[in-house]
């Protein structure tokens, strides 16, 4: 991964865009401002019309064959749902869009180059760039590109002019292997799409539970745990499961199962994970995990814990190493079932 820069002066780059939504307006205004052409941008509804030309003004609005052949040699931005991108390049591959030279890009984290291989057979240079990045279509966005880091694939012969893109976007390039795109996809979909629904659970919580202002309160709390998350890896983990209060756990359900029924299953799977990963850290003693996983399962002393050995024994962390290691630990009897303890770390009392 290298630093975020601006892109060395060369040519401009002749670029139409497909796909007039948030993110296809936003990366096209960002890739005029660093100097290069927008010949054309495809835009269906009424929505994404307005939105070209308030993000992209004096830019031509054609149909996807059009802007594809007004491109020429040069790139071909798909910006088009997930599940649009292979019916789509089959479009304008039959419409004689797709020419050879050219180079298709589309931003779909779960998908590699290879949806874009019916214009890789005429010729088409093909590559996926995934901005980890959330947009609304707005100017703003603009000044968040800065840093941002971009996911992608692409052939050898490739790498210098999507080096150079994401430079002129003042971004950072991440290689994702083809073989693993759906994984990292799922890995950004569970740490920010998830978490936007988390947030909006706690907050409801709270204002179930009489606070004014929930997101006031939660602000400072929820962006401390964003960066010592970041910053700390499990080291950052705190609160009942991490102390392992499998009272105070035990309470937590009850009331939600009267309160909040609709979320309970959500805390009892990402408590499991939690006590899961701090035994794994070496943050929580194994008896305690045992109490705490068959509090959360509702089952017997024992029960629980017996069921989650294998997943705590494989469980793979990525805490920052701040203690000296210890000796391997030996399983340890918690609640009647057999809890590892992970090798090579000591276990630490939670804050």
């Amino acid at each position: 991964m290298s630093a975020p820069q601006r892109g060395t002066p060369t040519a401009p780059l002749t670029v139409g865009v497909v796909g007039a939504g948030r993110v296809g307006t936003v990366l096209g205004a960002a890739l005029a401002a660093a100097g290069h052409r927008i010949v054309a941008v495809s835009a269906r509804s009424a929505r994404s019309r307005a939105r070209a030309a308030r993000m992209l003004p004096g830019v031509p609005v054609l149909p996807p064959a059009h802007t594809a052949r007004a491109v020429g040699t040069g790139v071909l931005l798909l910006t088009v749902p997930d599940d649009a991108l292979a019916p789509l390049v089959d479009e304008l591959v039959a419409a004689g869009g797709v020419a050879p030279g050219q180079v298709a890009v589309h931003t779909s984290g779960a998908h590699g180059a290879t949806v874009l291989r019916a214009a890789a057979e005429v010729g088409a240079g093909t590559v996926a760039l995934h901005p980890a990045m959330t947009f609304t279509g707005r100017p703003s966005d603009l000044d968040r590109l800065p840093g941002v880091s971009y996911g992608a694939s692409a052939p050898d012969r490739l790498r210098p002019l999507v080096t150079r893109l994401v430079a002129d976007l003042q971004g950072v390039v991440e290689w994702v292997h083809e073989s693993d795109r759906l994984l990292y996809h799922a890995a950004l979909a569970h740490g920010a799409n998830h978490l936007v629904t988390l947030v909006n659970d706690a907050a409801d919580g709270l204002r179930a539970a009489g606070v004014r202002e929930p997101r006031r309160l939660l602000a400072p709390l929820l962006r401390a745990a964003l960066d010592n998350a970041l910053g700390l890896g499990d080291d950052a983990l705190t609160g009942p499961v991490a102390r392992g209060d499998a009272g105070t756990v035990a309470g937590h359900l009850s009331r939600l199962a009267g309160d909040h029924p609709d979320w309970l299953e959500t805390y009892r799977a990402l408590a499991r994970r939690s006590v899961v990963r701090a035994v794994a850290a070496g943050r929580l003693d194994p008896r305690a995990a045992g109490r705490l996983l068959d509090v959360l399962a509702g089952t017997g002393p024992g029960a629980a814990a017996e069921a989650a050995t294998a997943e705590v024994a494989t469980a793979e962390v990525a805490t920052p190493d701040l203690d000296t290691a210890a000796p391997d630990a030996a399983p340890v009897s918690a609640g009647g079932a057999q809890v590892p303890a992970t090798a090579g770390r000591p276990w630490r009392a939670a804050r």
